[in-house]
């Protein structure tokens, strides 16, 4: 298991900064960029100690494959959270949990876009299946903006098993569908709540369907018969707050 990590770009850097300076061991910044928000990050680095290292772009863009915007941490691996960590996590949720599984979701832009939709709408958790799923990569800390830092995702062996545990628990689980009868504004999503979205194209997997409670789909206006899954959650996500805050 690697033991250190690298978070790129102005957003990621800065949440890791905010929320576990304490893993971050070094910092390197391009040569010659004195911007606002480089100083500020400079100054929080300075702060808790952080060794900073000015380099030129070429240093910069050998660490990393995506934009890094000029900065660069080199980053102490984070702890792995496992199904068990889930189930305590929902425990200890102060409230209604709300959860959102992503199944065959692939491609670490789409994942950290949903994270990072999911970060903004309150999500508790994020939970993927062990196999056929992206991994927190760099490019996906990087898309999330930070969410990466901020959400847990946990990775589980069965994911029917888990949904099902879930249930037991008290959540109730509406997968998104777009040949489901109910859209998400005729059905009641407030609750303890699971939400699932399947990968573009296949959607859930048919193990994942049946073991939904109901499902839901979104409405389409125009000739286009699907939204890109990142969009997709932040339209189902959000009004699961539109209904909890009524």
């Amino acid at each position: 298991m690697a033991t250190q990590e690298t978070t790129y770009g102005i957003h990621a850097v800065q949440t890791l900064l905010k929320t576990a300076p304490q893993r971050i061991k070094c910092l390197f910044i391009l040569r010659g960029r004195l911007d606002q928000r480089m100083q500020k990050i400079m100054s929080a680095a300075q702060s808790a100690n952080i060794k900073i290292d000015t380099v030129d772009r070429k240093k910069l863009d050998a660490m990393c494959e995506g934009n890094h915007q000029g900065v660069v941490a080199t980053v102490e691996a984070g702890k792995s959270l496992l199904e068990p960590d889930l189930y305590e996590l929902i425990k200890q949720v102060d409230g209604d949990p709300l959860i959102l599984v992503l199944d065959g979701i692939t491609d670490p832009h789409n994942l950290g876009a949903c994270l990072r939709t999911a970060d903004a709408a309150g999500v508790h958790a994020v939970v993927v299946p062990k196999d056929n799923s992206a991994s927190l990569t760099e490019t996906a800390r990087k898309v999330a903006c930070g969410a990466g830092e901020s959400v847990p995702l946990i990775a589980v062996t069965n994911l029917a098993r888990c949904m099902k545990k879930m249930q037991e628990m008290g959540l109730w689980i509406s997968g998104a569908a777009g040949e489901a009868s109910q859209t998400l504004y005729q059905a009641a999503l407030n609750g303890p709540r699971v939400i699932v979205m399947g990968a573009e194209g296949s959607g859930m997997r048919r193990l994942t369907r049946e073991t939904c409670d109901e499902l839901v789909s979104i409405p389409m206006q125009g000739i286009v018969s699907s939204l890109n899954v990142s969009v997709a959650t932040g339209v189902v996500l959000f009004e699961v707050c539109r209904q909890r805050a009524n």
